[in-house]
């Protein structure tokens, strides 16, 4: 799939916000649009999470699920870019394959999915799976909450179990990125705070993210 000139809406977290890197340029979606004249919307927020949490109010609410019903209805390309905070400080329970409801983990993938495919039917729908992180494997990850979850891996699994049910095609970071911030010297060159990728973690999300949208 050419690139070049493309309408591409970025659903995502503080990552794809920008945090981390050390001007708006270093930003991998500033630098897909800048090398392929490609006109990019940026739709993260730091902080938030793919399913909806349980005792916020609605109108304060800012998951994805929400969210990607306020995106611009023009796109060609889609691209789905969280999870990390769902394991991080999200409060809701995984639940199972059959849910479809936004206050669990599998719920809230199945409605974001159906809900993108059926606002961008004529689209391409592409999801990424989060990057390691630094203690990924801590029930308790960031400390905010009052029960265990389980480890990102499972997070990343379970994106990707729902995504191949809508046969949407999905790009390992996790997996495939080189980039494991509990071995230093990757985390001094990528991600110095063992969760947001700095420039030339950037750089490899913009390498990844349009190798795999050009072989599409």
């Amino acid at each position: 799939m050419d690139i070049k000139g493309k309408k591409i809406n970025f659903l995502g977290d503080s990552i794809t916000e920008g945090v981390g890197t050390s001007a708006k340029d270093k930003m991998y979606v500033n630098i897909i649009a800048e090398k392929y004249g490609a006109i990019c919307r940026n739709y993260g927020i730091s902080g938030t999470e793919i399913a909806r949490q349980i005792g916020v109010p609605y109108e304060n609410c800012q998951d994805f699920c929400k969210r990607y019903q306020t995106m611009d209805d023009d796109a060609d390309i889609v691209v789905v870019f969280g999870g990390t905070n769902d394991y991080g400080h999200g409060n809701t329970p995984l639940g199972e394959m059959s849910d479809r409801t936004v206050y669990t983990f599998y719920g809230a993938c199945h409605t974001l999915f159906e809900g993108l495919i059926n606002k961008y039917p004529e689209s391409q729908i592409i999801v990424l799976t989060p990057f390691h992180r630094l203690n990924e494997d801590d029930p308790r990850a960031e400390h905010v909450r009052s029960f265990d979850t389980a480890p990102l891996k499972v997070y990343k699994d379970i994106i990707k179990e729902v995504a191949e049910y809508y046969s949407l095609p999905v790009l390992d970071i996790y997996a495939n990125s080189g980039v494991q911030p509990a071995v230093d010297i990757m985390r001094e060159k990528y991600m110095p705070d063992g969760l947001h990728p700095n420039d030339r973690g950037n750089e490899i999300i913009v390498r990844m993210l349009t190798k795999f949208i050009e072989n599409l």
